[in-house]
């Protein structure tokens, strides 16, 4: 896969700019040239670390991005497999602990500090079998685990500390160990 949907690298940078500052402020209006000045910002560094290590994975760069990816890790402690791809408007709020090796992220994810997204046992294949699938607008909770081939639909929130081991549909509030379905398009069962 290329760039995700057609979205080429400042694309991206620029939609997860965007996110940021509509999350961080609470406006919904395009900020001016001065979000740019957000790059330096401790929320966004680790995604344009990961879409650096992404772009050059995907042009056949492969040490340049594990480099990235390393730095990444050493600076802001988020472990991303350098295959994964992560559609625009990515969000971490924190990063410490947090371990993706996900399959594909859709857009306009949120995920915590102390996540794990990825295999519940040994993958050097990286094959759909072994690893999540992550729909859109998905937020995933602080300590949270999504582990093995699952599937998270759309505009699901996993709970902090949650633990994910069977598929969840679209719209739904998921908690627990294991995670079971808590709430529907916000009513409760």
């Amino acid at each position: 896969m290329a760039d995700f949907d057609g979205f080429g690298l400042r694309q991206l940078l620029h939609a997860d700019l965007l996110r940021q500052h509509r999350l961080l402020s609470g406006q919904n209006v395009e900020p001016g040239r001065m979000i740019w000045l957000r790059l330096a910002s401790p929320r966004f560094m680790p995604v344009l670390l990961y879409r650096l290590a992404y772009k050059c994975y995907i042009s056949r760069l492969g040490v340049m991005a594990r480099l990235f990816s390393l730095v990444n890790f050493l600076l802001f402690g988020i472990e991303i497999a350098i295959n994964c791809p992560i559609g625009p408007g990515l969000f971490f709020p924190h990063t410490h602990g947090t371990v993706i090796g996900a399959l594909r992220i859709g857009s306009n994810a949120i995920i915590y500090q102390g996540v794990t997204v990825g295999a519940k046992d040994l993958d050097f294949t990286y094959d759909e079998l072994h690893r999540p699938v992550v729909g859109d607008n998905v937020l995933i909770g602080a300590g949270a685990k999504v582990l093995g081939g699952v599937r998270l639909g759309n505009d699901v929130r996993v709970a902090a500390n949650a633990v994910v081991l069977k598929s969840v549909v679209d719209n739904v509030t998921v908690a627990g160990v294991p995670a079971s379905v808590m709430s529907k398009q916000g009513n409760s069962e």
